[in-house]
C-alpha cells in the first residue's frame, strides 16, 4: 500500500480570537446604527452571510442559503438572540456579539410539512415578545432571506415590515477597523491557490480537474467554498458566464476563470484572470483582447476617488468598442466583503434602469472589484480580469496582488 504523507496547511487565518471578537462587535455596531437609520425597531436576518457579518456565526452556509432554518434578531437597541438550527447552539456560545441563543422554529414546510403553519405562529409570538421588550421604534421591523409565510405573518400580525437587506448592505460597504486584515488573509489564501491552479494547467487538462485545484487549496487552508463554476478555456470563454465542464483545454487556450471564493473569516476573495494553455506565443487576436481588458481595468481604477458619485464615475468610465459591447460584464464594478455586495455601479448605458441615485458617492472604507470581459459580438475567445481594491482618502490600494500574465500583456504593472 502506498505511504500517505501529509503536509500542514499553511495557516492564513492569524487573527486572535480576541482580534476576531472585536471585529464583530464593530460590524454589529453598523447594523444596528443603519437599523436605526431606517427607523427600524430591529432587523431580523436569515441570510446566513448577513448572519455571520453581524454576530460572527457561522452554521451549515450554504445549506442555509436555501433554507431558512436558523436567523438572528437585532434590535437597535438590547439583546441579540440567535436563533438557531436545532441542536446545533453549542456552536455559537463563545461569541460576545450573542446574548441569547434560542432553538429556531422549523417554520419551513420542507421540516414540518403543515404544521408548519402552527410553527409561524410561535415565530411571529417570539417576534412579538422581543420587539415589546427592547422595540424603539414600535412594530417597525426589517426581515430578509425567510419564506413568504413568515413575511405575510408579521404583516398580518401588525408589523410595519421592511426589507432587511437595505440597512444591512450599507452597514457592509464601509469595512470596520479589522476588516480589511481579514480580507488581505482571504485574498492570499485565495491567490496561493490560483497560484497552485495556474501549476497545474497544462494541455489535456479538463476544466473540470483544473478548477478542483482551487477547492482544494482553498479548503485545505481554512476557507469556505467557491460561489460559481466560472472558469472556461477556448471558445468556451465567449461570451462570459458559461460554467465549467468537462471540455479538454489544448493548447494555445486562453484560460478565464473568477475566483468568486470566500475565504478566511468568511471574506470574498474576488478577482479573474485570463492565462494562456501551453508553452507557446499568443496570438495577436489574444494580445489584442487582453490589452483591451487590461487597458479597461487600470483605466476605471485611476478614476476610483473617494466621493465621486456613482453616477459620474459610470459616465467617465473606459468606453468599451463597439464590437465587445454585447458581450460586456454586467457591470463596471461592484462592492465586496463577505460577499459581492453594494453598490453595483452599472455602465453608463444601462444607468437608467438599473443605475443607483445621482446624490450615492464612494466613500472611504468602501472594498470594490473593478471588472473587464473583452469578447467580440462574432465570438471567437473572450478575456476576464477583474481586481480588487480599498478606496482611501488618498486614492485606492489594490488588494489583490496576483501578477497579470506575462505572455498575455504588453506591460506588468508594479
Amino acid at each position: 500500500m502506498a505511504s500517505l504523507v501529509h503536509q500542514a496547511a499553511e495557516n492564513y487565518a492569524t487573527l486572535s480570537m480576541e482580534e476576531e471578537q472585536a471585529i464583530g462587535l464593530r460590524r454589529l455596531r453598523r447594523v444596528r446604527e443603519q437599523a436605526a437609520h431606517y427607523r427600524l425597531s430591529a432587523v431580523i436576518l436569515f441570510d446566513p452571510v448577513n448572519i455571520r457579518y453581524a454576530t460572527g456565526a457561522r452554521n451549515m452556509q450554504v445549506y442555509s442559503a436555501r433554507n431558512p432554518a436558523r436567523f438572528v434578531f437585532i434590535p437597535v437597541q438590547g439583546p441579540v438572540v440567535l436563533f438557531e438550527y436545532r441542536a446545533c447552539e453549542h456552536l455559537s456560545a463563545h461569541l460576545d456579539t450573542i446574548d441569547e441563543i434560542r432553538p429556531a422554529q422549523p417554520i419551513m414546510p420542507l421540516h414540518s410539512g403543515y404544521k408548519h403553519v402552527r410553527h409561524q405562529q410561535d415565530f411571529v409570538a417570539a417576534i412579538e415578545e422581543l420587539v415589546a421588550q427592547h422595540g424603539v421604534n414600535g412594530r417597525r421591523i426589517g426581515i430578509e432571506a425567510t419564506t413568504t409565510g413568515a413575511v405575510l405573518a408579521l404583516a398580518n400580525a401588525g408589523f410595519e415590515v421592511m426589507d432587511a437587506q437595505i440597512p444591512v448592505e450599507r452597514a457592509r460597504a464601509l469595512k470596520v477597523p479589522g476588516e480589511i486584515d481579514m480580507i488581505r488573509s482571504s485574498l492570499r489564501l485565495t491567490e496561493a491557490a490560483v497560484r497552485e491552479m495556474e501549476e497545474a494547467l497544462v494541455p489535456g487538462v479538463s476544466e473540470n480537474e483544473l478548477w478542483s485545484r482551487l477547492h482544494q487549496k482553498l479548503i485545505s487552508g481554512g476557507g469556505d467554498y467557491i460561489e460559481t463554476r466560472l472558469l472556461t478555456s477556448g471558445s468556451h470563454t465567449n461570451p462570459w458566464f458559461q460554467e465549467t465542464s468537462e471540455k479538454i483545454i489544448n493548447a494555445g487556450d486562453l484560460v478565464a476563470f473568477d475566483t468568486d471564493a470566500v475565504g478566511c473569516y468568511g471574506y470574498y476573495s474576488d478577482f479573474s484572470r485570463t492565462f494562456l494553455a501551453g508553452d507557446g506565443p499568443a496570438s495577436p487576436a489574444q494580445r489584442t483582447l487582453y490589452a483591451l481588458a487590461q487597458e479597461q481595468i487600470e483605466t476605471n481604477i485611476e478614476l476610483l476617488r473617494a466621493g465621486v458619485a456613482f453616477r459620474e464615475y459610470s459616465e467617465k468610465a473606459w468606453p468599451i468598442p463597439h464590437p465587445y459591447q454585447k458581450h460586456r460584464y454586467l457591470a463596471v464594478l461592484h462592492g465586496c466583503g463577505m460577499t459581492g455586495e453594494y453598490p453595483i455601479v452599472s455602465h453608463a448605458g444601462d444607468w437608467e434602469a438599473v443605475g443607483h441615485d445621482d446624490d450615492e458617492v464612494f466613500l472611504p472604507g468602501m472594498t470594490v472589484c473593478v471588472e473587464s470581459f473583452i469578447g467580440h459580438e462574432d465570438g471567437g475567445e473572450g478575456v476576464k480580469l477583474e481586481e480588487q481594491v480599498l478606496i482611501t482618502n488618498d486614492g485606492v490600494e489594490r488588494l489583490s496582488t496576483y501578477g497579470y500574465c506575462d505572455r498575455l500583456s504588453a506591460c506588468q504593472r508594479a
